[in-house]
């Protein structure tokens, strides 16, 4: 069962959807994972996310360690094992998460593993950016028919386009990702998320890579609606990704920034506020009579002017009003009223 914070929905609110990534921070403990969805929620987070993987499933003989994983570990294959959960694990924790409110994200990384999602426990699918470019897993992602993140690092846009024409009627939610870790905030290329939202018509959010705490809040500026974070309980702690991870207060912290930063942005249309009607109707203008005429009269272009307030017909109106004819008497400077008028 859900509580009612719980938030499934993505790209349905002016507020970014923020998610913790817990990933593999929970060094292959369940304990370290439920405690960090604790962390997540008193934080602030809309949902948590984790990795579901089969070690033998994932890699070959020949894979190697990324440069950033090489830092702490001596072997693909051993950390793997070292952080795998099984599956009852990863859906015992998506249900800690949606009792505490929270939705629950998995990424799958291979065909055999995404039969996971059709658990009601897990609300949201993600694949990461290196399997954007894999039909097969993708296409077995996309049979439970849950909402759908697909993470975009390293990818260019005629990748991005072929995988959503694969995906076709389904449109997942695209992250603006930069596949480096950690991200130096001068390449995180926020830019990208407008880009991305422009060229695709989807919802794009922003996979943040970057040590900081502001970086969510820019994200949100630039239009990002969905915010990805990891959390750690130590960023100390030995593992590929702990380092550069957030701690529980500094992402309070990331999300109270972004939460603001959404606010300070408001809707993302154009009207006119409640807070401007006062100044609108004192500062625009009306149309105004010149001179006086009797009732009856025809209005010609020099009869008129525009004058504030703006409580009468509006000034752009002016040329419309001539040929006219006064239904009363108007004297000089009196503001012109729809009433006043009838058809010559």
């Amino acid at each position: 069962m859900t509580s009612p914070r719980h938030k499934p929905l993505i790209g349905c609110s002016s507020t970014p959807l923020v998610i913790a990534e817990i990933g593999v921070n929970h060094d292959g403990d369940p304990s370290i994972a439920r405690d960090l969805i604790g962390a997540a929620a008193e934080h602030g987070a809309d949902a948590v996310k984790f990795q579901f993987f089969n070690a033998s499933r994932l890699l070959t003989s020949s894979a190697t360690l990324a440069q950033y994983q090489a830092r702490t570990e001596a072997d693909p294959v051993q950390m793997l094992d070292r952080l795998e959960l099984s599956s009852d694990q990863v859906l015992q924790l998506c249900d800690e998460a949606q009792q505490r409110g929270l939705s629950s994200i998995v990424t799958v990384f291979s065909p055999e593993d995404a039969a996971i999602c059709a658990d009601e426990r897990i609300d949201v699918i993600k694949i990461a950016s290196p399997d954007l470019v894999n039909r097969p897993l993708i296409e077995s992602c996309m049979e439970p028919g849950k909402p759908i993140i697909l993470s975009t690092g390293a990818s260019g846009l005629d990748e991005i386009r072929r995988t959503l024409q694969w995906m076709e009627p389904i449109r997942p939610s695209l992250l603006q990702c930069v596949s480096a870790y950690p991200v130096p905030i001068e390449q995180a290329s926020l830019g990208g998320i407008g880009f991305l939202a422009d060229a695709t018509g989807l919802v794009v959010g922003y996979s943040d890579h970057t040590m900081e705490v502001q970086t969510g809040a820019m994200a949100v500026l630039a239009g990002a609606m969905i915010l990805e974070k990891h959390i750690t309980h130590s960023r100390a702690a030995h593992g590929p990704d702990h380092s550069m991870s957030l701690d529980p207060v500094r992402f309070g912290e990331y999300v109270r920034l972004a939460r603001e930063a959404a606010r300070i942005l408001g809707p993302r249309d154009k009207h006119p506020l409640p807070i401007e009607q006062e100044v609108r109707l004192t500062c625009r203008q009306s149309v105004t009579m010149t001179r006086s005429l009797e009732q009856g009269a025809i209005i010609s272009h020099a009869d008129l002017r525009v004058a504030r307030p703006g409580t009468g017909i509006p000034a752009w109106e002016l040329e419309r009003l001539c040929g006219r004819r006064l239904a009363v008497r108007k004297n000089a400077g009196e503001i012109l009223a729809r009433e006043d008028l009838v058809d010559a």
